[in-house]
């Protein structure tokens, strides 16, 4: 057992630790600039601390099928189905007008996405070959014919029926008796729920799509686990198992040994200081920065973030955590990693505090879905419909372009270091989940930013309003740290889990979806 030293403001308690290594590897990183400054000069000092950490997302790859049949008239008798293909010709009209609904859809699509031509499928001669290829996931439009030869349950399948856009499909009528319940009153759970049915509307299916190419760039991604993989609370000793079995990360632990080996020597390397020092006064003289701690602490702070962001690129991983970062950590950097972890945030990367694994799989699953930066916080209790999120730590470019402003200030329980005081946009959406330890059911709820107070508490906080009932969140909350991020992605979220197993309660709705 060991004693997890996070921010959590209760540094007394144990937890187990355990290093799991997925077979699983490549995730999502960007590599883009931090800060505002928009000097020439300030642009080159900064430029060193870029590098490019891990794999591009890697693209989600579609398969669209139009499954279809052409009946032959025979005198008093039921010929034909329902349904508005009744030639080869009206069949290539619609396979013509699917490429170019979905070519639309792709340029709409802010994740990678590769889309093939929409096949043919007629037959299950037809279909075997698309059933057992490559793509992550089939698309079917379901116009008649039959659609179960390419349905495959390790895979991703969604249907895609018309109504009000026509031609009418026959699996508008079908496709939950036939083909989800196999015509009994209970579903076969074969590859195909009610969720992966789309009736008409292309922004349902881009949504869905994003929420698999998120899964895709969460599942086995890569993280650096400085001072070990670990878990919050007694409820979570299990944390980093359940990380590597369930979310298959890939956790690659650096002790703090090696780590202090590399501060030292970073700082003895010619010129790396002063560059370090030159790049933390251009980020100072950012309109957006106020700063109330030693600037001293802001230029190790650069230091630190270099070698954080070697070791990623070290170990080709877009994401990063720091265990024991208080005590552990300030002797050896002579400042505190909360502000590295925000230039990690915003340069597109990914960085939270405390390698607490009940929640990171969260923070990265969301950073996928939203395209923008998560914060992991602490929250307080909810009560009239407000709780408060906290932490040293916060992404400045929240909505993945503007900085917001922030006070560089000391680490508040240590009153130490440099620590960014984030101002949350008042009134914009935010999506907050909340993962419980054992990875069996999360919550999430939509709200707003109602106001960014100066608590004597972690120094970036904000007042979010809970959308939902709040006396409910006071009943079901589970774990303890929760994610953040701008925006409204319960849909996709909620849609992520199902496919892991892993039960939902959206609170803004009221819906509960068990694993």
């Amino acid at each position: 057992m060991d004693t997890h030293g996070g921010c959590c403001g209760c540094a007394g308690h144990s937890i187990g630790r355990r290093s799991f290594l997925a077979a699983m590897g490549g995730a999502t990183a960007a590599s883009a600039m931090v800060g505002s400054a928009s000097a020439a000069a300030s642009k080159a000092t900064l430029a060193r601390m870029r590098p490019n950490l891990g794999k591009k997302q890697v693209p989600l790859v579609v398969q669209p099928a139009l499954t279809y049949g052409i009946y032959q008239s025979r005198e008093a008798t039921s010929w034909r189905p329902w349904g508005g293909i009744h030639t080869e010709a009206d069949a290539s009209r619609e396979m013509q007008r699917i490429d170019a609904e979905l070519a639309e859809l792709a340029k709409s699509a802010e994740f990678p996405l590769e889309i093939r031509p929409v096949a043919r499928v007629r037959t299950d001669t037809e279909a075997a070959p698309l059933r057992d290829g490559d793509a992550d996931v089939m698309l079917i439009f379901g116009a008649s014919g039959e659609i179960d030869p390419l349905i495959k349950p390790d895979r991703h399948n969604l249907v895609f029926v018309r109504h009000r856009s026509g031609p009418v499909y026959l699996w508008y009528e079908i496709v939950h008796p036939r083909m989800i319940r196999k015509t009994v009153d209970s579903f076969n759970d074969q590859g195909l729920a009610p969720e992966d049915v789309v009736v008409d509307d292309f922004g349902e299916l881009l949504w869905r799509l994003r929420a698999l190419s998120a899964l895709q760039n969460t599942v086995g991604s890569r993280i650096v686990a400085i001072g070990a993989p670990s878990g919050w609370g007694h409820g979570g000793q299990k944390a980093p198992e359940i990380a590597a079995q369930t979310w298959k990360l890939d956790m690659r632990s650096v002790p703090y040994a090696d780590l202090g080996k590399r501060i030292e020597s970073a700082r003895n390397e010619a010129g790396r200081m002063d560059r370090c020092e030159k790049a933390a006064k251009a980020y100072l003289k950012d309109s957006g920065i106020t700063l109330k701690t030693a600037p001293e602490f802001v230029s190790r702070a650069f230091l630190l973030t270099e070698v954080f962001e070697d070791l990623m690129a070290e170990h080709d991983a877009p994401a990063m955590t720091i265990n024991e970062c208080m005590s552990t950590v300030m002797p050896m950097s002579q400042t505190t990693a909360c502000l590295c972890l925000t230039l990690i945030n915003d340069s597109g990367a990914m960085a939270f505090c405390e390698s607490d694994f009940v929640v990171i799989p969260s923070g990265i699953l969301l950073k996928h879905i939203a395209g923008t930066p998560a914060f992991l916080n602490d929250p307080t209790y909810p009560h009239d419909g407000v709780i408060t999120l906290a932490h040293c730590t916060a992404p400045r470019k929240m909505n993945g372009k503007r900085e917001e402003p922030a006070v560089i200030m000391t680490h508040f329980e240590s009153d130490y270091g440099a620590a960014p005081m984030v101002k949350f946009k008042v009134g914009h959406e935010v999506t907050v989940l909340d993962p419980d330890f054992g990875n069996e059911r999360w919550i999430g709820f939509r709200g707003k930013v109602v106001e960014n107070p100066e608590l004597d508490i972690c120094r970036s906080q904000v007042d979010v309003s809970i959308e939902g009932d709040w006396r409910m969140l006071a009943q079901e909350m589970r774990g303890f740290h929760w994610m953040l991020a701008y925006g409204d992605h319960l849909k996709e979220t909620g849609y992520a889990l199902r496919k892991m197993g892993v039960g939902w309660l959206n609170l803004s709705t009221g819906r509960t979806i068990e694993a």
